[in-house]
């Protein structure tokens, strides 16, 4: 059975996330480790100070009570996983109940939550994040520290000891921009906050190489024009409105070998289609992703039925994926993934 389409608050919540992963070939080294060493505790490389939207944030060492706001992601609680340290977060409120690395759901949904009653946004509100007590709190964007919805402030939560972070492309709530290289940002700035650099750089580059390695079989192809959207999820007023006309998914159809058949339809991340619009279109194939839906094949095939006249549908062109193709450290296995369907022969 397909899900229900989220509230109009989660469905704002979505509209307003970075849209993340978990870690790949990277994922079989950071996979859904919780334990940290003792490096991270060391202090070695301690002060440590970022930039982070226009705000001096500085660690005189090691956060060890972290609290992973919502904003519809999960890249930066499978990000601090892929680092091996699980056991910093005292309340996370991310998950999208499935991924493409083994043991990264399971162990997300292993995590504490805080126990606390969220918000309208089903994210944790001003209150009871300073119940918390965080010395870390991270968000997505500058929505999850916006005073107007609710929420703790950047500035109120300095005052009671507990340093932000805002993830890469966050800071004005708009990751139309986002690229890969975004998702590498955010595991070297988790590695000089927590003292584990090495391991970060280790996971970026094996996924840089298990990328370029794709990339290569898939070069000089034909670029099939590919539709990206979520599975049964609403975020507009049109009869598609949670498909992608920008961000991270077009930078990871380019290196699979592909390219996005609605990029030109709008400026923002998703576009708000007709039924019409989608209808008038070629689409070569299919990206369908998960948020918390167990069966988007069954919504694949769907569409598939409901516009036969698509190269996609005559073909069979589909294919899922959940977080890897977001934000997070795990964007090789959406391109691989992606690029077998798009390219079986370069396999």
């Amino acid at each position: 059975m397909p899900m229900n389409r989220p509230t109009a608050a989660a469905a704002l919540a979505a509209a307003l996330c970075l849209l993340t992963a978990a870690c790949g070939g990277s994922s079989s080294d950071g996979g859904a480790g919780t334990t940290s060493t003792g490096d991270a505790a060391a202090g070695r490389d301690y002060p440590v100070t970022l930039d982070n939207c226009g705000q001096k944030q500085t660690f005189e060492k090691a956060p060890s009570r972290v609290v992973v706001m919502n904003g519809a992601s999960v890249a930066e609680v499978s990000t601090l996983l892929a680092l091996g340290l699980g056991d910093k977060i005292v309340a996370n409120q991310q998950s999208y109940g499935m991924s493409e690395v083994p043991g990264r759901a399971e162990a997300i949904k292993k995590l504490p939550t805080g126990d606390v009653k969220l918000n309208e946004a089903y994210d944790i509100p001003r209150e009871a994040m300073f119940g918390l007590r965080p010395d870390l709190v991270l968000s997505v964007t500058t929505y999850g520290f916006d005073q107007k919805n609710g929420f703790a402030t950047r500035d109120q939560l300095k005052e009671v000891g507990a340093n932000t972070y805002v993830s890469p492309q966050g800071c004005d709530d708009d990751p139309a921009r986002m690229t890969i290289a975004d998702s590498y940002r955010l595991l070297r700035d988790m590695g000089k906050i927590f003292d584990v650099s090495d391991r970060a750089e280790k996971l970026i580059a094996a996924s840089e190489k298990n990328i370029a390695a794709v990339s290569k079989k898939v070069e000089g192809e034909k670029k099939p024009k590919v539709m990206v959207l979520f599975s049964n999820m609403s975020m507009g007023s049109g009869d598609f409105s949670s498909v992608f006309a920008h961000g991270i998914v077009n930078d990871i159809l380019a290196r699979a070998g592909g390219s996005n058949a609605f990029e030109n339809t709008a400026r923002t991340t998703f576009a708000d289609l007709s039924k019409e619009k989608v209808a008038a279109t070629d689409v070569d194939a299919l990206v369908v992703i998960s948020y918390n839906d167990p069966n988007p094949a069954a919504y694949a095939r769907k569409l598939l039925k409901e516009f036969p006249q698509w190269p996609a549908a005559k073909n069979n062109a589909y294919v899922t994926v959940s977080d890897s193709m977001y934000l997070g450290p795990s964007n090789d296995l959406a391109v691989e993934k992606v690029a077998k369907m798009l390219h079986p022969d370069a396999f």
